[in-house]
């Protein structure tokens, strides 16, 4: 059976799906139809099953996701595989490149399969077969490219055309078209020979390189000095920030699809949807039998054709009488809009963003490498956060110009370092860190511990904060 290298892309920012998706934390990181994030579902989707040999995983990402990436990977039971970090947002196509080259310096016959970490596919057994096919396809050489068949003119989505009267199970793409307006989609969909661009992709390696080399030589030569040139960064490998800033912002579609000549796509449906957009995160979910879908917290009375999440386990969210309405309740947000202006949101987090709202792009819970905090109150010169700190895991040793702190120890046992003093802070028990006092917090513990933090100073940011040591080797 053929090895598979499975590139996941996890860099995104998706706008759509605020206020649960935001810059600070994507929607590939959360959780919509299912108990798990879309992507851990992303890396499930590429693990061995009958059909298909899976190697472990190549995952590219940012700086401010890597230790989200390699939590949530073996909270699935993955091995994490390499992770590496893209210095700064370029696009697909310098991502999938620099995939691609560190695969071939392991196997200079590496075949990889390339998907964003962010969409839903239903029925991974079709998908695994569509790869089979893909398997034959690349035997000739080609790049192959994944297509949804369309079940309806669906505007959100970019296409592919085929070249008619193909009989075999791929066929060669004539062109890629952008999202188009309904009229068009309608005759495509009439056409027969259109698919969704599911943005999903299967090549050996060195094709892809020797595509590079013909169409993009100066983005090849940027990328492959990025990789060479990388440096090893705890479990990560983060690529050469001069080099890269080298390299073109530009999609794997421009730069490379629509001018190579050996393209092909394997059709396939298998519950396929980008989610775009909290009408298709409706359409993917349970319904009632008026089409209208609950989280835990929110309660729908006569009520059609709507979604009403809660993402708060405190907060509830009830809806009376609505008719096509999606309505978002988080701690900080709340978005409640017409379902057919879902694909708007965009608009909503740009109007949030030139008002300087910091919820058009901040998450409420902030993650960490060693867990996470929340905010609970914020004042003028206060601030309230609930911390909660990983087993075995410590903040780095640090100390505030602006601000003085007291911590409030609600489950487990602290470990408290302050100035020159260790001391055991447990259950109940609080301590008070005064200004410029060097300090650090970590959990001893083999159970996450809790804490309460009262800040108090003039100036409570977070880039109020000198370290001096750190596990995570953050600046």
């Amino acid at each position: 059976m053929v090895a598979i290298k499975p590139i996941l892309l996890a860099g995104g920012s998706g706008t759509r799906l605020w206020p649960l998706s935001r810059k600070s934390y994507p929607k590939q990181f959360a959780k919509f139809t299912s108990g798990k994030t879309l992507f851990q579902e992303a890396a499930l989707r590429s693990v061995s099953s009958p059909i298909v040999n899976f190697l472990s995983h190549i995952t590219i990402t940012n700086s401010d996701f890597r230790f989200i990436v390699g939590e949530q990977l073996q909270e699935a039971g993955i091995d994490p595989g390499t992770i590496i970090i893209e210095p700064s947002v370029k696009n697909t196509a310098p991502a999938i490149l620099a995939a691609s080259i560190y695969a071939l310096k392991e196997d200079s016959n590496a075949i990889v399969v390339v998907a964003p970490s962010d969409h839903i596919i239903k029925d991974v057994d079709e998908f695994h077969q569509a790869i089979v096919i893909g398997i034959e396809a690349i035997e000739q050489g080609n790049l192959v490219t994944f297509g949804v068949e369309p079940s309806h003119a669906e505007t959100g989505y970019g296409y592919l055309e085929l070249k008619k009267n193909q009989n075999q199970s791929y066929s060669p793409v004539a062109r890629f078209i952008e999202k188009p307006n309904y009229q068009d989609a309608s005759e495509m969909l009439k056409a027969g020979n259109f698919l969704w661009n599911a943005g999903i992709f299967m090549f050996r390696a060195h094709d892809l390189i020797n595509a590079f080399e013909k169409y993009q030589k100066t983005m090849l030569l940027n990328v492959s000095n990025a990789v060479e040139s990388g440096v090893p960064d705890l479990d990560f490998l983060r690529l050469d920030t001069q080099c890269w800033e080298e390299v073109e912002n530009i999609s794997i579609d421009y730069a490379i699809m629509e001018k190579a000549n050996n393209i092909v796509a394997v059709p396939f449906s298998a519950g396929w949807s980008d989610l775009g957009g909290w009408n298709a995160v409706l359409e993917n979910s349970v319904l009632d039998d008026k089409g209208v879908a609950v989280s835990v917290n929110a309660h729908a009375i006569d009520c059609q054709n709507s979604l009403l999440r809660s993402e708060n386990e405190t907060q509830q969210i009830v809806g009376l009488g609505l008719n096509e309405i999606i309505a978002v309740a988080m701690p900080d947000a709340v978005l409640v809009a017409n379902k057919n202006r879902s694909q708007d949101v965009k608009f909503v987090v740009e109007e949030l963003k030139a008002l300087n709202v910091h919820q058009a792009e901040i998450f409420p819970k902030d993650h960490r490498p060693w867990g996470w905090f929340e905010r609970i109150a914020i004042g003028d010169r206060f601030q309230v956060k609930r911390i909660y700190v990983n087993p075995g895991a410590a903040l780095s040793l640090q100390s505030h110009l602006h601000r003085s702190e007291h911590w409030i120890v609600v489950e487990g046992t602290a470990k408290v370092t302050l100035g020159d003093e260790v001391k055991l802070v447990s259950e109940g028990e609080s301590v008070y860190i005064p200004i410029g006092s060097r300090h650090r917090m970590e959990n001893p513990g083999k159970l996450p511990m809790l804490l309460i933090e009262v800040q108090t100073g003039s100036y409570l940011g977070e880039d109020d904060i000198i370290r001096y040591e750190d596990l995570y080797k953050r600046d």
